[in-house]
């Protein structure tokens, strides 16, 4: 297969990377001055140093060229760039499949990736996400990793999973993409409370009782968005939920735990050097669920120490002292 990776953050490079080692694989980063770079150097020394290129790994020039000549297309820009990623393939009339690795929903808008791109290429694009727990630099070494992925046409999603799959990185066929879409993208937020609660010293207990009302919240949610119970039991929900809350690599765990020993949301996102999804998907994810009257109390402690400079302490108090429910609901 003839793949065109569209985006060259970290988790593009480890894609390209991993996915090089049986297909045809063209690495394509927004500017140009950075293709050079990742062309000269064979490594991301910005965001994925210490992994150098398969000799087989391309890097492309020309945004049309490297699409046109895919057989599928994977966008792993941030959610803020999906939009304009696909409106551009649109644009240059690449009709190709699909498939993206972000996560979160789009801020002011608050839609899920399959929402954006049907807006910009129709609900006729074979398309899916590419979901599940995976840290980027685990994968360009070459670890075992297992992902979901979902796609809008079933016979499209097992194939495409068939052929990307492999030993090292296994990959599972799912028709569930809301519902994938959700576990992916509300884990964040999980893992930024899940941070704040050990930058606070709350203990492994608290952990334990966060991580598992915050997958109850992410499973309310999401079938409330269309997505199926069972989803969030699998890789694309529990699994990376697990992952991302108490994994050492991932930012949104990081963010969280520096804004529990008192810094500022701004000298952390400055620190990071990363995009750190639950930041901006939080947002979007306590407007939303406010909206549908979905109760998410985590979530909404979240979005008060992050955008209403509440302190963490005064966040996690109030979150503790609400009236227990019944554990199902």
């Amino acid at each position: 297969m003839r793949l065109a990776v569209l985006g060259a953050g970290a988790w593009g490079t480890a894609l390209a990377i991993a996915f090089s080692a049986r297909h045809t694989v063209t690495l394509w980063a927004r500017r140009a001055e950075v293709r050079s770079v990742l062309r000269d150097d064979r490594e991301n020394r910005r965001f994925l140093p210490g992994h150098r290129f398969p000799d087989a790994l391309l890097i492309g020039d020309d945004f049309a060229t490297a699409a046109a000549d895919a057989d599928l297309l994977l966008v792993a820009t941030p959610i803020s760039g999906l939009r304009a990623t696909v409106g551009r393939l649109r644009d240059a009339g690449v009709v190709k499949p699909l498939l993206w690795a972000c996560k979160g929903l789009e801020a002011e808008t608050a839609k899920l990736p399959h929402q954006i791109v049907a807006e910009e290429l129709g609900a006729q694009a074979l398309c899916g996400a590419l979901s599940g727990p995976s840290f980027a630099e685990e994968v360009a070494r070459g670890l075992p990793a297992a992902v979901t992925l979902a796609a809008n046409d079933a016979e499209f999603g097992h194939r495409t999973a068939r052929a990307l799959h492999s030993p090292h990185f296994r990959i599972y066929a799912n028709d569930d993409l809301p519902g994938v879409e959700v576990g992916g993208g509300v884990k964040n937020i999980m893992a930024i409370a899940t941070g704040v609660c050990d930058g606070l010293g709350l203990g492994l207990n608290a952990r334990a009782a966060l991580i598992t009302r915050g997958l109850a919240e992410i499973a309310r949610f999401g079938v409330a968005l269309g997505g199926h119970p069972q989803t969030f039991m699998g890789l694309a929900g529990m699994g990376d939920l697990i992952l991302t809350c108490t994994g050492d690599l991932s930012r949104n765990r990081r963010v969280g735990l520096a804004l529990g020993v008192g810094k500022t949301l701004a000298q952390i996102l400055d620190d990071l050097g990363h995009v750190a999804e639950g930041v901006s998907t939080t947002r979007e994810v306590a407007r939303l669920s406010a909206q549908m009257g979905i109760d998410m109390p985590i979530t909404r402690a979240v979005d008060a120490i992050l955008y209403r400079d509440e302190p963490a302490a005064l966040a996690v108090e109030t979150l503790l002292s609400r009236d227990p429910k019944i554990e199902a609901s």
